[in-house]
């Protein structure tokens, strides 16, 4: 049985997929889950030995826990495309799966770059590497979360994640998953959107953002960044006013 897999979800990532595994060639096997690829992701992927599987990018805690089910490591790490282990992270991992460890799970810490070579302040802590008989699944359709029987504990350096690379990524990918957002809203009978909520919510990610998350401190590219966590939320509770609206407009039909 080999020690250590790697998981890796992929889409149309020919621009992000070499230097992931480029960061995770230290483990015994690599998988790429893809989701339909129409550049050169898969061939790209083949050249850097990684396992190839397909399946549609819906539901990502069907994806991980597909995932699970295709790697053959003692240990599994989830990585995703535009995230890469550092040299520290990558000792902590190989000395947390080598030794007889309490913990049945590991936190690595996650610092975001935005727009570029922009750090910002606040870490992120995400259960990413699991000891596969521990490990029981993962649920959620969108924000998906792990399954884990024992404790779980919290690795020395960083997993950087280069996340809204420029403004046309970053309007994609509200385009695409705010629809996710709203129709997971949606069906769990979100009270009726009205005028107000709107400024609500959309005040209320701005404040998380550039206050809270300390944006404030990286200058312009904190600015825009919280701004568009701003309308990211109005698409999103745009499409569930929507919704509702169409909803209602069948019921009087």
């Amino acid at each position: 049985m080999k020690k250590l897999s790697a998981v890796v979800i992929a889409k149309n990532a020919e621009d992000l997929i070499g230097d992931c595994l480029d960061s995770l060639s230290f483990c015994d096997e690599t998988i790429v889950i893809d989701g339909g690829s129409e550049d050169k992701t898969l061939e790209i992927s083949a050249k850097k030995g990684a396992k190839i599987f397909k399946h549609e990018l819906k539901d990502f805690s069907l994806i991980r826990n597909f995932g699970l089910e295709k790697a053959e490591g003692e240990w599994i790490l989830y990585v995703d495309v535009d995230e890469r282990v550092t040299p520290q992270l990558k000792e902590s991992i190989e000395k947390a799966t080598e030794e007889i460890s309490e913990f049945s799970a590991y936190k690595l810490l996650r610092k975001n770059f935005y727009l570029g070579e922009n750090a910002w302040p606040y870490i992120e802590k995400l259960e990413r590497l699991f000891k596969r008989e521990n490990l029981k699944g993962w649920h959620g359709e969108l924000h998906e979360s792990p399954v884990i029987e024992g404790k779980v504990g919290e690795l020395k350096g960083y997993l950087f994640h280069y996340t809204h690379r420029d403004l046309t990524s970053m309007v994609n990918k509200t385009a695409e998953w705010s629809r996710v957002e709203a129709d997971l809203r949606f069906k769990s009978n979100h009270p009726k959107m009205t005028w107000w909520r709107f400024p609500r919510v959309m005040l209320s990610a701005f404040l998380n953002s550039y206050i809270r998350q300390g944006g404030y401190k990286v200058g312009t590219a904190g600015l825009i960044e919280s701004i568009y966590q701003s309308f990211s939320m109005f698409i999103t509770y745009a499409r569930l006013w929507e919704m509702q609206n169409k909803s209602k407009s069948k019921l009087k039909a």
